[in-house]
């Protein structure tokens, strides 16, 4: 180990960890920003899309500098049931998104953060944050001790350290997800030529239906520069369910194989050569995952670690929300230096910022939408439903139904009651 006292030690090279060192650095602290893994971002599996205006509000280099792979240009949404298939597709006007590979992304916030003064120490485990008298005091690693005014916890979903404060705890298996996902490998004009791509765009695709075999969860595919990320987020605790009663028959590995293979999708990366494959443990977002408090003497929670994701189903921010909720932990330290100390009293602001945020005001918009996600309606019966209507509208031989009547048929067909869909679309529209 280096020196073995700091005014700030950051625990986790992530987005947040990344941003609040180079934000505190830059302020004129002596940072440590520590891992577990090699290099930061290491053990990060993410690569898909992330909103760029948060990011930009800190480097504003960003456009220019970043391992930016494409700028979103389309989003789209389908639902899929056995080979029908329905398409929602939005085209963007502005650099809105990107895609990227987190471990890039994330070992540019580090060198950032190191250009500004930060110490970055990788292949460290922090095993304990150290609390004397009601204060945090440092962090431990093995024998060794790194004393710190104020410690950063931006450890991820795996929140040992404030398991042990008591400050969180063990996470139920419903507020989790298994996130898999592939790397296909194809030529960056094949990519822009079947997605229907300008040079330089990209897309970003969400998935729900029969993909998953009813485990809540769903599919998604993100065009990067000359490789494509596809794959599925499924949650852990009703595919524990459905394992234990006989119900789920396939492995993950084979869900997301039959994904590839599906006949809609595959041609969109025929010839395309998997180049790497891997699987982590997501958090669903929302409040009930957020920590007692996210601060006490010494200690700023940011990240993952505080349950700062938004998930509608339609989109999920998490890069974007980490950095900004690291962004207002930084503000909240060099406002209390100034005051005089980190103590409970002032760095309870950070809390109250966050509340104040653009990210608090989504969560509580969604507030109960992990709920929704669990009901196994959205990921079987509505697929099959708006699937079955698509195909009464656009694969009829002579007469063209009505939009009412391909419904009621459709709803026949499916066994659903008309009141049972009005009664669950209205569920999630006000969660939505």
């Amino acid at each position: 180990m280096v020196r073995d006292r700091f005014d700030i030690v950051i625990v986790g090279a992530g987005p947040a960890g990344c941003t609040a060192a180079y934000l505190l650095a830059k302020a004129g602290f002596s940072v440590l920003l520590v891992d577990r893994g090699r290099g930061a971002g290491s053990k990060l599996l993410w690569g898909g899309k992330a909103y760029a205006q948060p990011l930009r509000d800190i480097w504003p280099e960003l456009d220019r500098e970043a391992p930016i792979h494409r700028w979103v240009s389309r989003d789209r949404f389908s639902f899929v049931w056995g080979d029908r298939v329905l398409t929602l597709e939005y085209k963007l006007g502005r650099k809105v998104a990107f895609t990227a590979y987190l471990p890039e992304l994330v070992s540019w916030m580090a060198r950032k953060a190191e250009s500004v003064g930060a110490t970055f120490i990788d292949e460290v485990v922090i095993d304990e944050i150290i609390v004397r008298d009601g204060v945090v005091y440092g962090v431990r690693s093995g024998n060794d001790i790194i004393r710190a005014n104020v410690v950063v916890d931006a450890e991820g979903i795996n929140r040992m350290l404030l398991e042990k404060l008591g400050l969180a705890s063990k996470p139920n298996p419903y507020s989790l997800s298994l996130g898999v996902k592939e790397v296909l490998s194809l030529d960056s004009k094949l990519i822009e030529e079947r997605f229907n791509l300008d040079k330089g765009e990209g897309l970003a695709w969400l998935v729900a239906g029969d993909i998953t075999k009813g485990i809540p969860g769903g599919g998604f595919i993100y065009t990067m520069r000359d490789s494509i990320s596809i794959g599925l987020v499924l949650s852990i605790g009703h595919a524990a369910d459905m394992a234990e009663k006989g119900l789920l028959k396939e492995h993950v590995s084979s869900l997301v194989e039959s994904f590839r293979l599906h006949p809609y999708f595959r041609v969109y990366w025929r010839e395309a050569d998997i180049i790497e494959y891997g699987g982590r443990m997501a958090i669903e977002g929302g409040l009930s995952y957020m920590p007692k408090k996210l601060y006490t003497n010494g200690l700023l929670v940011v990240g993952d670690a505080a349950g700062l994701l938004v998930n509608t189903g339609y989109t999920i921010r998490g890069v974007d929300t980490a950095v900004t909720s690291a962004r207002l932990a930084a503000e909240t330290i060099i406002e209390a230096h100034n005051k005089g100390g980190f103590t409970e009293d002032n760095l309870r602001a950070y809390e109250e910022k966050i509340k104040r945020s653009y990210i608090y005001k989504e969560l509580v918009e969604h507030r109960g939408i992990e709920d929704v996600f669990r009901d196994q309606f959205f990921f079987t019966k509505l697929p099959a439903l708006a699937t079955r209507i698509g195909a009464k509208l656009f694969e009829s031989d002579y007469e063209e139904p009505s939009m009412l009547r391909a419904l009621l048929d459709s709803a026949r067909e499916e066994d659903i009651s008309i009141l049972r869909i009005i009664y669950k679309l209205g569920r999630v529209a006000r969660k939505l």
